[in-house]
Order: structure tokens, then sequence, then C-alpha cells
């Protein structure tokens, strides 16, 4: 197991390393043993006979069921996963507004985002948008899915970015106060540039999860990639090959959302090292001169 930091952990030391190796080999036990129950009761049903898993290699397959399912998914976690990080840094930032109205509308409505169920707002949605004829039919399904992940992730990242902004120590707001720099330039040149770096981990995992919530697009008819996973099952009497691949695929999308995020991270953070005497030098003169400002009451 590797001792390095992770964009989702810091560096274990050397009890932790022995307990994780214990951990992760009983862990790895039950699952060897959890699939080798799954695969004999699979394999008893033929869903493992060369005739099941001969139709991927057949290049029509590819561009007719899984290839147009994966542009689906990728194509509604993108534009939801961009929208979403929009209105999260709006309503994030929103919620610590020195107007106490701006703060309580704000922190309603995520709450009130949060609390709904991705999939009940996905049908909500889809029914709302035929009835007004919001979107062409060819994009309704697809109007409806990024509207309910955007307005569910969205609010979640609202919540990462407020609170990536109060783990700054309060000395970086005092500085900017006493620069003279208002409330938006405080914001948007010191404030949200250091919180990036402690948000990412958390918006990682929520763009993942965006990325799996996509798949609930099923239910209203939208083309992804396990909707397509299931027509080609019943296609081909393969469902369970079908839908192995199409999870190794998500896998893989995953692993390499979290690749990019983790090389970003230290990116970000090598950056902050390469300035950072000069920062905290500057951050304690002006500190010393402004005591006791603070934005976030």
């Amino acid at each position: 197991m590797s001792a390095k930091a992770s964009v989702l952990y810091d560096a274990p030391g050397p009890i932790a390393r022995v307990r994780n190796i214990v951990y992760s080999l009983v862990v790895l036990a039950a699952v060897l043993a959890a699939g080798w129950f799954v695969y004999r009761g699979f394999a008893d049903q033929g869903q493992f006979t060369a005739d099941k898993w001969e139709p991927f290699l057949d290049g029509a397959v590819w561009t007719t069921y899984i290839l147009p399912g994966l542009e689906g998914t990728v194509v509604a976690a993108v534009l939801s996963i961009v929208f979403a990080l929009v209105l999260g840094m709006i309503f994030g930032i929103a919620r610590l507004s020195d107007h106490r109205w701006l703060r309580w509308t704000a922190g309603t409505i995520v709450e009130i985002a949060r609390a709904i169920p991705v999939l009940i707002l996905m049908i909500f949605l889809f029914a709302l948008y035929s009835e007004y004829d919001v979107f062409d039919s060819e994009y309704l399904a697809l109007g409806a899915v990024v509207t309910a992940l955007t307005i569910y992730n969205g609010s979640v990242i609202a919540e990462i970015v407020r609170a990536g902004i109060l783990s700054l120590p309060k000395g970086q707001t005092e500085a900017g106060v006493a620069l003279g720099l208002r409330k938006g330039q405080l914001m948007r040149l010191i404030l949200l540039p250091q919180a990036i770096t402690a948000m990412l981990p958390a918006l990682v995992s929520q763009m993942v999860v965006a990325l799996k919530d996509s798949a609930l697009g099923y239910v209203i008819t939208y083309e992804e990639v396990v909707r397509s996973a299931q027509q080609l099952g019943a296609a081909e009497q393969n469902t369970i090959p079908a839908l192995i691949v199409v999870a190794i695929i998500m896998i893989v999308l995953n692993v390499l959302l979290s690749t990019i995020a983790t090389r970003l991270e230290k990116r970000l953070r090598s950056g902050r090292r390469k300035r950072g005497g000069a920062v905290v030098a500057a951050d304690s003169v002006i500190t010393d001169a402004a005591p006791g400002v603070d934005i976030t009451k």
C-alpha cells in the first residue's frame, strides 16, 4: 500500500499502514469469496459462455448500443457538472453574504434542493417539460436529467464551497480587508483561489456522484449507457455480460476523473508552496495591523 498522500486522504503512519494492510486482506478475502459465489451462480446459468461475449467483438454492437449510450452519459454528466459548479459557487458565496435576507434565501433553496431525491426530481421535471413543451422531444429527457443533476449537485457543491471558504484562516480575510479590498475582490482574489485546493477532494467526489446518477435517466427513457446495456442484453440475450462491460466502463471513467483531480491538486499545492513564504510573511504583518475583522459574520 502506498504511503503517499492522495487527493482523498492524508498519508497514513506506520501503525495505520499495518492496520490498513490487515483490513485490506480481510476485505479482499471476503470480496473474493463473494465474487466466487456470484460467478458460480452466473456460470450455472450459462452467462459466461463464449456465445454470450461474442457480440462484443462485433463493431456494430459498439456503434449501435455501447458508444451512443456512453456519449449520452458523458454529455449529461459534463453539462450537469459544469452547471452545478456555477450554481454551487453562486449559492455557496450567497450563504456567506452580509445581507441576512440573501443568506436565508440561499440557505432555504439549498436545503430544499438537497432534500429532494434526484430520481423524483427527474420524473417531475420530465413531466413538467413534456406538459409545457419546454424542449424539443429529442432533448426532453436530456433536459430533465441535466436540470435534476444540476439542482441536486449544485446544492451540495454550495455547501462544499461555503465550508471550504470558512475553513481558511481568518488572517487571510483580515489581510484583504486591511489592504482595502471590497467583499467581491476579497472573495475572488484571496479566498476562492485558496479554498479550491481544500474543496477539491469533495468536489471530485460530487462529480463522481453526478456521473453515476446520470444512469437514473433510463427511467425517463434517456439514452445513457445503462439503458443501452439493457437494450443490448435484450437483443443478444446476454444482459449480465452487457452490464459487466458497462460497469467496467463506468469504473474506468471514475478512475480517470480521480486521476485528473489528483494531478490538479498536486499542481495547485506545489504552486501554493512556491508562493507560500511571501504570502505568510505579508499576511502576518497585515494581520497585526487589522485585528478582529471577519467578513463571515
